[in-house]
């Protein structure tokens, strides 16, 4: 995987600061039996089980021939039900096409950062063909998205990154052998029977294996793991990935399937690999599910061009600002326009997106109806305004229990607890259609039960 930045902030999902992100104590499957070396299966040559599709389509990971098959579309991870400290894992590799791009991650999230279609992992690098002197197809390891590393020799370039110490990587479509060692932080690759890269003081050093699909077909093989003891130190925070505690995704990177696509959105929602791309005509796009009570993740960020506007200043009460002489008080700021996320069937129920002064999150609908009660409009008025940069994707976290909303936006708390008097029980998403140029991404939902 060709990166020439490393990695922007990942803003964790344990750090959104909402409930239910511990992982619920669940037995896991049975694991096979230890071979005379010590190693078990980490794929059983029949199906997945055992992993897990992150983002992709259906049709992205299929087993044949006792291999793991990735047709490389759209972007995205395949990982392990199962979070990892210490081991050694062996794989086989190989490219279909000359410069095939792929990945095998270590020490994985179980969802992609915010605006990308990866994980905040370290990534031993599975490429086929392209040489430059900053990265290689010889095995190369970095960390991505948010993770941390020290390469074992300095890059070139200042990166985090190691490039191997010798070329041993067989070109398409020959097998190549990985040997990946994780060991409290550190990380040593041997590639065909060679050790050529490696890094040290990773963070996190426990959590998920995944391999990647990044646009081309590749197959794996002979995928098999050796679990070391646990490191005997406290594990903080930052050395351990987030839990996956259920969430699925509702959009493949391939097609619209899942939502309602109606001649008011053809041509306008259009798939774009990870990305959902609208153009700003047309209609809402709704799911096809309904939903009662849920945790949603929507990343999202504006893809037109700004202009400078006068917008109104909402008051902490959720009413509009005026000066001395009665006049509406207004701030000039860059706008790129209006977009939302309606909620169980219900345009007032809409989590607004758009560039006013008082930030996206609001709650139009509840915070401008007179009949509510002051309470309703101000817990329905954003506490922060927390986007950013227009351009730049950001990440809501929205969380709907009975008539209660919360929302966190790039990991502030901008709507705590706001009620929403006479909200259905249940009712579909959409992703709103109000004239602006929008796109979406990493569409996660996980269903909640109300505890009685």
């Amino acid at each position: 995987m060709k990166r020439f930045l490393l990695p922007a902030a990942f803003l964790a999902l344990a750090a959104c600061g909402a409930p239910g992100h511990l992982d619920p104590a669940r037995p896991g499957p049975a694991r096979p039996a230890a071979d005379a070396d010590g190693f078990v299966p980490l794929f059983n040559g029949v199906d997945l089980e055992g992993w897990a599709p992150v983002n992709c389509h259906e049709s992205t990971w299929t087993v044949r021939d006792g291999m793991i098959v990735c047709s490389g579309v759209p972007t995205g991870e395949l990982r392990t039900e199962r979070m990892y400290e210490n081991f050694i894992v062996e794989l086989e590799w190989r490219h279909m096409k000359p410069q095939g791009n792929a990945g095998f991650f270590v020490w994985s999230d179980p969802l992609p950062a915010r605006g990308q279609p990866f994980t905040r992992a370290v990534e031993v690098q599975v490429l086929d063909g392209r040489e430059t002197d900053n990265y290689t197809s010889h095995g190369d390891v970095f960390p991505i998205h948010g993770a941390v590393m020290t390469p074992d020799r300095p890059h070139p370039g200042g990166w985090a990154r190691c490039l191997p110490s010798e070329k041993r990587a067989k070109p398409s479509p020959e097998w190549n052998h990985y040997r990946v060692t994780c060991v409290s932080g550190t990380l040593k690759l041997e590639v065909n029977g060679e050790e050529v890269s490696g890094g040290y003081d990773i963070d996190p050093r426990k959590g998920y294996i995944c391999l990647e699909s990044e646009g081309s077909e590749a197959h794996f093989r002979n995928l098999r793991i050796k679990e070391l003891p646990a490191t005997e130190m406290v594990m903080h925070s930052g050395n351990v990935a987030d839990r996956a505690v259920g969430f699925r995704s509702l959009y493949n990177g391939v097609d619209l399937e899942g939502w309602r696509v109606g001649e008011g959105q053809e041509g306008h929602w259009k798939a774009s690999d990870w990305k959902l791309v609208y153009d700003g005509e047309g209609d809402h796009l709704w799911s096809e599910e309904e939903f009662g009570d849920f945790e949603l993740i929507a990343d999202w960020r504006w893809s037109g061009g700004a202009l400078e506007a006068a917008r109104p200043v909402i008051l902490p009460n959720g009413s509009v600002q005026h000066d001395d002489d009665g006049a509406a008080v207004e701030a000039v700021v860059p706008d790129a326009g209006d977009s939302g996320i309606y909620l169980r069937g219900s345009d007032k129920a809409q989590v607004n997106i758009w560039c006013w002064p008082v930030g996206s999150g609001e709650v139009w609908g509840y915070r401008t109806d007179a009949s509510m009660p002051a309470e309703v409009r101000a817990a329905c008025t954003p506490k922060v305004a927390a986007d950013a940069q227009i351009g730049e994707w950001n990440r809501f976290l929205i969380r709907m229990v009975g008539e209660t909303l919360t929302v966190d936006l790039n990991g502030e708390r901008v709507i705590d607890g706001a009620r929403l008097p006479g909200v259905a029980a249940r009712g579909p998403i959409a992703l709103q259609h109000h004239g602006a140029p929008i796109e979406f991404a990493n569409l996660f939902v996980r269903e909640l039960a109300r505890s009685r």
